[in-house]
């Protein structure tokens, strides 16, 4: 069986750093690089961040909505930076949000984790709110292939707080009864420790379930434009195995394009830093 998702972002981590840079070219941001807002557009913004982020960050997250809003051709960029990103070494998590059940669960499956999709990503995120065990198509297909999914479980935006914290007829709240469900996924048959992720905020307060324990990547959006610092990531996510935390930015790097010596340079700094306040 090839190495889990998360063995192999813990050594990317050890490489470059923790950081992980989100690809979101909005309409605003491309016209404030000086792109058209098409497909062409598109296509000069991801290799400006290909060249700008390889070697120097671990991870890349392309914000798959931002492709989608061009359809077809939208698509086709983002199969291209997908393919770009790949060859040169990053790791790629695809912020798609999918989630259903049965033949579709598998149909995402094999869209996104599947070896002969042209999307096929080395992770992608998901929404559990059809129940944990509705995504186990894509658990199963990201653990056979070396790939992973990532749990929405804690997310950084305000409106999500009230049905994440809402309590459980058992007990628990609703995400820490999802991050308990994934720690139980991970190194359960067939699923090796490290498939199955969670996005859990760097803004965010701790919950009641020990992080430490999920034994899986931590996608934490939130640094930079929302307000999280490199400490404040170092102190929400203390006692996490080293490697297995991704504090996310997207705008606050970005925003230092279109020049890829700009980005590569926001890039190695915010890198450093967090690697400093994590150890």
């Amino acid at each position: 069986m090839a190495d889990s998702f998360g063995d192999r972002v813990g050594a990317a981590v050890a490489r470059t750093g923790p950081l992980c840079a989100g690809i979101d070219p909005s309409s605003e941001l491309l016209a404030s690089w000086g792109l058209s807002d098409d497909a062409a557009g598109l296509r000069a913004f991801c290799a400006a961040c290909v060249e700008g982020f390889a070697d120097v960050v671990s991870v890349v997250k392309p914000q798959v909505a931002f492709f989608e809003r061009h359809g077809a051709a939208g698509l086709a960029e983002l199969e291209r930076f997908i393919a770009e990103a790949n060859a040169a070494g990053l790791i790629v998590i695809a912020d798609a949000k999918r989630g259903d059940i049965d033949s579709t669960a598998a149909a995402y499956a094999d869209a996104w984790l599947g070896t002969a999709s042209p999307l096929a990503v080395d992770a992608v995120t998901v929404h559990p709110y059809l129940g944990l065990g509705a995504l186990a198509p894509l658990v199963d297909l990201g653990a056979a292939n070396g790939r992973g999914i990532i749990v929405v479980a804690r997310s950084s935006n305000p409106e999500g707080r009230d049905l994440q914290q809402a309590v459980t007829a058992d007990g628990p709240a609703v995400e820490d009864m999802l991050l308990a469900g994934i720690a139980e996924l991970n190194g359960s048959p067939g699923v090796p420790t490290g498939t199955v992720g969670a996005v859990v905020g760097a803004t965010l307060e701790p919950s009641a379930f020990a992080l430490s324990q999920l034994g899986g990547v931590i996608l934490a959006p939130g640094l930079g434009a929302q307000g999280a610092g490199p400490a404040d990531v170092a102190a929400r996510f203390a006692g996490c195995r080293p490697g297995s935390v991704l504090p996310s930015s997207s705008r606050g790097l970005l925003k230092e394009g279109p020049d890829p010596a700009a980005l590569r340079d926001s890039a190695r700094s915010l890198n450093r830093e967090l690697a400093a306040a994590m150890g």
